[in-house]
């Protein structure tokens, strides 16, 4: 019998489900059954095309009765059901049977965590890993656990003990479905891992939603609190429930567009539901909240209009109070940035930025250093967002933005360093030095290349990048193939300094003793393959999910490798989606790590897919392997300078399989890898050579000409930092 019956249910809605199918039977394992409760003859036929086993259903029969039907031909010990137009993250049904495989026999229900994509972006987060978190690995019934009524209803998310499913299962709804299975449910267990994409459809392109479908929502509610009231489920999730039902009901009201004796009628229903369900002792929440509360017990619904409307001027009102507020700031700034511009510049003063202002980092950051060595005269201050600021090293001189002291230190710099570009507003000084190290070197299109590629560019004001450009005096460069793609992706009258990324001096300075505290701080223990994963960021992706079902890898290369695993800081604010990994100790997510450059130094080998930390971790003369999943679909949205495949650092894998043979035996670190790599370092570490600070500094704040400068090694002349296997001999 099969642990696991993934159900995939409903009519082939927009083409998709011919990408759902795709996404389960990529993962099928021998433990699951794939059946496709599919609607009409094209769903039919497209299942049959992906190999599914099918359970052919007339057109127009509703989704309940596609999953019952669905659920009576499965034979596994759970059940999965997934909508037609949704899809698996690579790695969720592994996941979801790790840890069904944990859970004990009292447990019916496993809910796990989802990503929403829509029409026009993919892979949001979902606002529900509050809730698994607090749970954890424990399985709890849902007094212990009541909040678990607020992770979003779908049945998508969860996994359904069979027998429980057969028990309970009356056809309804989905958002009953899923939230009764909690209330039935004896035990229920988290998964904090997404399992499940899901698709928000764009409302024009479905039917209109009819007086009827909007009533069942109230009516599922009332459904819900009878179930509750019938079984004697204990008050907490009783008043969690009523708290959702009286929210969301509300909601509905304010956003959603209906006719007015529609609206009339739900609100009304509405009202007799939250009067009729009320629990013992409810105290409305203050606020504007308890006003529509207090309405909707009343059933007022013109007046609740009155108020809406009332409510809406309100926020107009504020809004435009801090337009005002907005205007003024700018004026005050105005004022103390002209009258900054007048003093003179300080020539011994120098700003520097990383990231948008994220810290002390990259080029900036290691030209910041040797600049302290070798002209202390010339003091650095940093420019730092709020939000970064308590995480700056202790004793670094910075400024926020938009201070006042910013805008003065901003206007009398005779330094700028930055390896993006400063906001527009800065003027640039006829005396003044802006250095623009850049922070990678370019595979992707950059500046005007990328014009014809809209995915990229999102609406990127060309004319405004010209501008912010003309401001450079210096551009650093780490290769001539970089000299050459700025000069066309950024066309100015700077001048180009080809004297390598002060940020990979390290790969030359670094001891096996620096090796070796960062192995430790990061846990490694030695004797361990460490393997760095560094995937980039995607213009066609909102939200990082690894491409690479991690817990499997990890799994097939054994327990003497670890995987060190950084999401891009495009990122920086999601959710990481290897919560459930990072117990097992061979995955060690390192996302927030800094600097980057300890990883590299730290790891055996380079895992990338088209991440600019291949060009800097070549360096280091160790293996990379290019997981290129995707390499076409990326080179034709993002377009690209050169074609990697043809190029490539290492071995190429198209597929995690492929990946797992080249590390699991020695192909990862043979001879035809390091005949690719040493092309590869010939190219792209061209300037290279750990005296790139060394060179900036002198060229720059110094005034050296460029004959004083220290020549570049060859590359084939240099000596990179010891191995990890070097640096504990």
């Amino acid at each position: 019998m099969p642990k696991l019956s993934v159900v995939v249910y409903g009519r082939d809605v927009q083409g998709l489900l011919g990408v759902c199918l795709d996404s389960v039977t990529a993962q099928l394992a021998d433990e699951v059954e794939l059946l496709a409760a599919a609607v009409g003859d094209d769903a039919q036929d497209v299942a049959v095309r992906h190999g599914a086993a099918v359970v052919p259903l007339p057109a127009g029969t509703p989704d309940a009765a596609a999953r019952t039907a669905g659920a009576e031909r499965a034979r596994g010990e759970w059940l999965w059901f997934v909508h037609a137009k949704d899809r698996l993250p690579v790695g969720g049904v592994r996941a979801l049977l790790d840890r069904l495989a944990e859970v004990p026999d009292a447990v019916d229900v496993v809910v796990a965590d989802h990503a929403r994509s829509t029409w026009r972006s993919s892979g949001g987060l979902s606002p529900d890993a509050r809730q698994l978190t607090r749970v954890g690995r424990r399985d709890l019934p849902l007094s212990e656990a009541p909040d678990l009524l607020r992770v979003t209803p779908i049945l998508g998310n969860r996994a359904l003990r069979s027998s429980f499913w057969r028990a309970h299962d009356r056809g309804s709804g989905e958002m009953f479905a899923a939230r009764a299975a909690l209330v039935l449910a004896d035990r229920i267990a988290c998964l904090e891992q997404v399992i499940v994409d899901v698709r928000e459809l764009r409302p024009e392109s479905l039917p209109p939603v009819t007086a009827e479908e909007r009533y069942a929502l109230v009516d599922a509610y009332e459904k819900l609190q009878l179930l509750m009231q019938r079984r004697g489920t204990a008050a907490r999730p009783r008043a969690v429930l009523y708290d959702l039902m009286a929210t969301e009901t509300m909601r509905v009201v304010a956003r959603e567009t209906m006719p007015d004796d529609v609206a009339r009628e739900f609100f009304h229903r509405a009202s007799a539901a939250a009067v009729r369900w009320e629990p013992a002792g409810y105290r409305r929440p203050g606020g504007l909240e308890g006003v529509r509360r207090r309405l909707l017990e009343e059933d007022a619904y013109t007046k609740y209009r009155a108020f809406q409307a009332a409510n809406h001027k309100r926020r107009d009102l504020k809004a435009a109070v801090r337009e005002r507020k907005r205007q003024v700031g700018v004026k005050v700034r105005d004022h103390y940035y002209r009258r900054a511009l007048r003093e003179p510049v300080d020539p011994n003063l120098a700003v520097f930025s990383a990231y948008w202002d994220r810290g002390v980092a990259c080029n900036p950051g290691a030209v910041a250093a040797k600049l302290t060595e070798l002209a202390p005269h010339i003091r650095p201050v940093w420019v730092v967002s709020k939000a970064t600021e308590p995480l700056l090293p202790p004793g670094t001189d910075h400024v926020v933005p938009g201070t006042r002291r910013y805008w003065e230190v901003m206007a009398r710099a005779k330094y700028l360093v930055n390896n993006v570009n400063f906001p527009n507003a800065v003027v640039k000084r006829p005396d003044a030095v802006h250095l623009q190290t850049h922070h990678g070197t370019p595979l992707k299109k950059m500046g005007l290349d990328q014009i014809d590629h809209p995915t990229a560019s999102k609406g990127l004001d060309f004319d405004a990048l010209l501008a912010r450009v003309d401001k450079w005096d210096y551009s650093v460069s780490a290769n001539s193939h970089s000299t050459r793609m700025w000069e066309h992706a950024y066309p100015s009258h700077y001048t180009s300094l080809d004297h390598g990324y002060p940020r990979n001096d390290v790969y030359y300075s670094a001891s096996s003793a620096d090796i070796r505290a960062v192995r430790d701080r990061l846990g490694i223990a030695p004797g361990k393959r460490a393997v760095l994963y560094a995937p980039t960021h995607r213009d066609y992706e909102a939200n990082w999910n690894p491409r690479l079902d991690l817990a499997a890898l990890s799994a097939g290369l054994g327990d003497d490798t670890v995987l060190l695993v950084r999401g891009h800081y495009f990122y920086g604010g999601a959710a990481s989606p290897l919560a459930g990994l990072r117990r097992s100790g061979h995955v060690i997510d390192v996302s927030t790590y800094d600097p980057v450059e300890e990883l590299a130094l730290a790891s055996d080998a380079l895992i990338t897919d088209y991440s600019s930390i291949m060009f800097d971790y070549a360096n280091l003369d160790r293996p990379i392997i290019s997981y290129a999943d995707d390499w076409e679909t990326y080179a034709k949205t993002r377009g690209v300078y050169f074609d990697l495949m043809a190029e490539p650092p290492g071995h190429v894998a198209r597929t995690q399989d492929e990946l797992t043979e080249i590390l699991a035996t020695d192909a990862w670190r043979d001879e035809t890898s390091a005949k690719a790599r040493a092309h590869f370092r010939r190219r792209f570490c061209e300037f290279d050579d750990g005296r790139a600070a060394e060179r900036v500094v002198r060229r720059v704040f110094l005034g050296e000409p460029e004959e004083a400068l220290p020549r570049v090694v060859p590359v084939d002349s240099r000596t990179p930092a010891p191995t990890p296997e070097e640096a504990t001999r």
